[in-house]
Formats: structure tokens, C-alpha cells, sequence
């Protein structure tokens, strides 16, 4: 008996780990396990039924965060938007604009699932839409299926590790640090992984050429009465949008402000003087803009003006991510009604599920603060910092055991059940060790992004099979009989994607400075030329008075 009660820590995880794998639910799981153990705690005299008196203030404290205000915000933006049609219009749009370039179609997915991640952050609404819409075609001009779904399916995870990704803002909340400045860490590691995904998708290409083919000319829709593409009109009007965002942003930014406030600035700028223009080409009739070039201003620019609506103003700390959520949600709705996409049913339809999730959300964060105070109160905490702490390799060796044992459970779990159970347990040891909770936090979301690739038990994988065809099928377009596509090509082509994933956790281990790169944004002030005079001044004194002045 002596021996179970010292043991206690390892044999509730233990326990917990049985019960998730029973298929019992995440939160009721954590829940009934933390009130198993404490009232064995309690028989054992291991501590009094006092204990559990922290519990109803840990409870309330979870209702009272107000960061926790941004999940709901997020998810009915993301769920207004896959909803009014915009994930069918760019992927449409920017399909016909790389669509003279063999893989176009490859491109076009990984761009729009990473501006669906920076509008949506929603893996589900992401590989779903790109499954219906873009599927089907890279079937119809035959693609090789294992690149078309692992394109699909990775592409939606996009979603976990760009900014305003909810996972990110679960993890902030658990290790007690800021939700915008893990969108500041998480963002240059979001970009680079996007672009490991091109890069894949143009070594295909060279590799195997017809694994990923261009859109046939006669199926290009955008082309001018003289048979010409417009792209170079599309050029013409990127470039000077350019040079006229660039002039107006070196006369209102100081030369010290942030990289991430002058991107941000820039890009909105680019995007007004491209809309402007636009808009002055259509009404006045011009005829400036080639088809092309009108379509992607009237689809991309909408979407950008909504990222920098939320992202922005967090960067350069207009907002908190709280109320960038909340501009969010309005901003989608607006795009949903100037659209003519917006009805009473769809903002019921969102509502409702974005309800759902939160619930979902907050019932898992309470369980886990029940598991929490029970594991702590029989010296958990001491026992992974004793485990941990006796690895070889420091720092190093802790993040290399930390990475592997959330690659495989991310088998069995999903993203909020790894950051509601593992991560409590591993951020203050990480923190005692001296690794930046930022960092952190980041390299386990890029971690935890291959929890919805891999086979069998991956989430984007199911979503793409739930829409993938199951049966072979006569493609309405070419008349053409289309093999269905198996779950074992669905499965095959994930796996290039879970190794470029898994590249990319080494990347961020490696090189900090991808994430902690947000450190450089401060205000500029060195902590140690503060110095603190406490004087002798009384009680009454005015602390504000020239005289006692207590910062200097």
C-alpha cells in the first residue's frame, strides 16, 4: 500500500490514459479521475477534504479569463466564413491564376488553406471545403491521388499553427503567457512550413511530372477576347500597389517600428490601392484590369482586410487577441451579408456549433483542472520535475523526450486533449529549466499538428475520407468514368506531410529564433537602467511630487 501511494502520480496518468482509450469522454474522463484519486487521497490521509476548497476558485477562474472570450469569437468567424462561400471563391480563383503552371492546382490549396488558417482556424472547415471543391479536379485533370489528398489534408492542419489558431490560444492560457505573443512566435514558423509545402509540391513536379499536370488551355476561364492570360496586367497593378504602399508607409511609420507592424501596414496599404483601383476600373468602365486581375483583387483582398482586422491590430497592439476575435466576427459577418451570402439560418447554423465547441472547450479545461489539483496535491508535479529533470542532455534532452512522446500520443489523442493533459504537467518544469514558455508552446503545436495526420486515427484524414469519393463516378464536366479514391491512397499521401512536419519540429528546436524572434518588439527599454528610489519619504507623502519621485 506504501508503495501505491508513492507511486500515486504515475498510476492516476496511467489510469487516465485506460480510460481515454475505453472511449469514455475527454472531460468526464479527466473529471471523474481526479475525483476518484482525491477521495482515495482523502481515505489515505493524504491530505484533507480541505483541499478540495481550492477547486470552486480555480473553476470560477476559468469563467472569469476573459482571453478564453477569443475561442468563440474565432470560431464564429471561421465558421461564418467557410460557410458564405469564400473558401469556393478563392480556391476557384487561384486555381485559374497558377492554373497555366504544372501542380497550380497543389499551389492553390496550400495558399488558400493558409489564408483560411489566418481567417477561419478551423481544420475541419478547411480540408472539408478543399475536399469538395478542389478534389474532384485535380481528379478530373489527373492528378496522382497520393499528392492531391496529402496536399488536402495538410494543408488544412495549416490551421493549428497560424495565427488566430485556437490551439494557440489553449496553450497560451496553460502556460500562463501572452495569446499575441504566441501569435508573434508562431507566425514566421506557420509561413516557413507553408512554403516546405511548395516546395515539395515543385519537387513533384520535377520529379514526376504528370503526378500534378497544368489546367488544360481550353479550361481556362479568365482570359482576354485576344486569347491572353492578363497576367500581365495582374503584375502591372501588384507592382504599383507596391511602390504606392511603400511610399505611404515610409511617411507614417517611425524607422523603429516593428517588422511585423511594417508587414502588416504594407499589406493592408497594397491591398487598399489595389481595391481602389479596381473599384475606380469597373465603375468608370477603364478597361485597365484584365479579367484575371479584377478577380483576384474582388477575391483575395476581402480576406486580407479581415486578417489584417484581426492579426494587425494585435501585432501593433491596437487590440488584444480577445477583441481582435470580436472585430473578427463582426468583420465576417459583413463579408457574409456585402457578399449576399448571409441568412438567418447560417448565423444560426454557426451559433449553435460555435457553441458547441466552446462548451466543449471549457468542460475539457475544467476536467483538467480537476485532474490537476488531485495530481498536484500527491506530488505530481514533483515527480515529472524529478523524471524530466534527471535526463541526459538538459534542456536538449528534456525537448527531444518532450517531442517523441507527443509525436505518439498524438496517435491516440487529439490536439485540445495533448494541450489539456500533457501540458500542464510539462510547462512549469520546462519553465524551472529555463526554456522560454513561447518557444515552448509553439514547438508543441507544430508537434501536435501531426496528431490530425496520422493514419490510422488522424482527424484531417477522416475529414477528407468523409467527402473523397468512395465509389467511382462519371465526372460531369469531361464525361469521363473517375477511380474512386481508397483510404490507403489517403493514407500514403500523408505521410511525405507528417515528415515534413516532423522536419519542421527539428527546425524550430534548432533554431529558436524562429519563434522567439517576438522578443525583439518590446518597447525598447533596458530593464537595468531602471532604477527604483525608494526614499524616506512618509506613508502621506504625494508619491507623485517632484520630490519623491520613484522612477527615474
Amino acid at each position: 500500500m506504501d508503495f501505491i501511494i508513492a507511486n500515486m502520480p504515475p498510476i492516476m496518468f496511467l489510469t487516465l490514459i485506460c480510460f481515454l482509450l475505453l472511449g469514455f469522454p475527454v472531460a468526464f474522463s479527466l473529471a471523474a479521475n481526479g475525483i476518484l484519486y482525491t477521495l482515495l487521497g482523502i481515505y489515505f490521509d493524504e491530505f484533507s477534504f480541505a483541499f478540495l476548497q481550492a477547486l470552486p476558485e480555480r473553476v470560477f477562474g476559468i469563467v472569469q479569463n476573459d482571453s478564453l472570450l477569443a475561442v468563440p469569437f474565432f470560431t464564429l468567424m471561421g465558421l461564418i466564413l467557410e460557410r458564405s462561400g469564400m473558401a469556393e471563391d478563392l480556391l476557384e480563383t487561384i486555381g485559374q491564376l497558377f492554373g497555366p503552371v504544372r501542380g497550380g492546382l497543389a499551389y492553390a490549396v496550400i495558399f488558400v488553406g493558409a489564408m483560411l488558417a489566418a481567417t477561419t482556424g478551423v481544420v475541419s472547415a478547411s480540408v472539408i471545403s478543399m475536399g469538395l471543391i478542389s478534389l474532384p479536379i485535380m481528379l478530373r485533370y489527373g492528378y496522382d491521388r497520393k499528392l492531391a489528398t496529402g496536399v488536402i489534408a495538410a494543408s488544412g492542419t495549416l490551421s493549428q499553427i497560424i495565427p488566430p489558431s485556437l490551439v494557440l490560444i489553449i496553450l497560451a492560457d496553460q502556460l500562463g503567457r501572452s495569446i499575441g505573443d504566441m501569435y508573434r512566435g508562431a507566425i514566421l514558423p506557420g509561413l516557413i512550413l507553408t512554403g516546405v509545402y511548395v516546395l515539395y509540391v515543385l519537387t513533384m513536379t520535377i520529379i514526376k511530372p504528370n503526378s500534378a499536370p497544368s489546367i488544360p488551355e481550353k479550361d481556362r476561364v479568365y482570359r482576354q477576347p485576344n486569347g491572353s492570360s492578363g497576367l500581365i496586367s495582374l503584375l502591372v497593378l501588384t507592382i504599383a500597389a507596391s511602390v504606392g504602399a511603400y511610399f505611404v508607409s515610409s511617411q507614417v511609420l517611425t524607422e523603429k517600428a516593428p517588422v511585423d507592424e511594417r508587414v502588416v501596414v504594407n499589406l493592408l496599404l497594397w491591398g487598399l490601392f489595389a481595391f481602389i483601383v479596381a473599384v475606380l476600373n469597373k465603375l468608370l468602365r477603364l478597361n485597365l484590369l484584365s479579367k484575371i486581375a479584377e478577380r483576384v483583387v474582388f477575391v483575395m483582398i476581402p480576406p486580407l482586410f479581415l486578417i489584417f482586422l484581426v492579426l494587425g491590430t494585435i501585432f501593433i497592439g491596437v487590440a488584444t487577441p480577445t477583441e481582435g476575435g470580436a472585430m473578427g466576427a463582426v468583420g465576417a459577418i459583413l463579408l457574409a451579408l456585402l457578399r449576399g451570402r448571409l441568412s438567418l439560418d447560417l448565423l444560426k447554423q454557426a451559433m449553435e456549433t460555435t457553441t458547441k465547441l466552446t462548451s466543449f472547450v471549457i468542460f475539457i479545461l475544467v476536467g483538467s483542472t480537476i485532474f490537476t489539483l488531485t495530481f498536484t496535491g500527491f506530488g505530481g508535479q514533483h515527480w515529472v520535475e524529478g523524471l524530466f529533470s534527471s535526463l541526459p542532455g538538459g534542456q536538449t534532452g528534456f525537448l527531444i523526450v518532450v517531442s517523441i512522446a507527443t509525436f505518439f500520443l498524438a496517435f491516440f489523442l487529439d490536439f485540445f486533449e495533448l494541450a489539456f493533459i500533457i501540458v500542464p504537467l510539462l510547462g512549469p518544469v520546462a519553465d524551472k529549466m529555463g526554456i522560454d514558455l513561447i518557444w515552448f508552446g509553439v514547438l508543441l503545436a507544430v508537434n501536435m499538428q501531426t496528431s490530425f495526420m496520422h493514419p490510422p486515427f488522424g482527424f484531417a484524414l477522416f475529414y477528407l475520407r468523409s467527402v473523397a469519393p468512395k465509389e467511382d463516378y462519371k465526372d460531369k464536366i469531361t464525361g469521363e468514368i473517375i477511380p474512386r479514391v481508397s483510404t490507403g491512397d489517403i493514407y500514403r499521401g500523408s505521410i511525405p506531410f507528417i515528415v515534413i512536419q516532423l522536419l519542421m519540429v527539428i527546425l524550430v528546436m534548432v533554431f529558436p529564433g524562429v519563434v522567439t524572434h517576438y522578443k525583439d518588439q518590446g518597447s525598447g527599454v533596458d530593464p537595468k537602467s531602471v532604477i527604483i528610489d525608494t526614499g524616506e519619504s512618509s506613508y502621506g507623502d504625494d508619491p507623485y511630487s517632484e520630490s519623491n519621485s520613484t522612477f527615474q
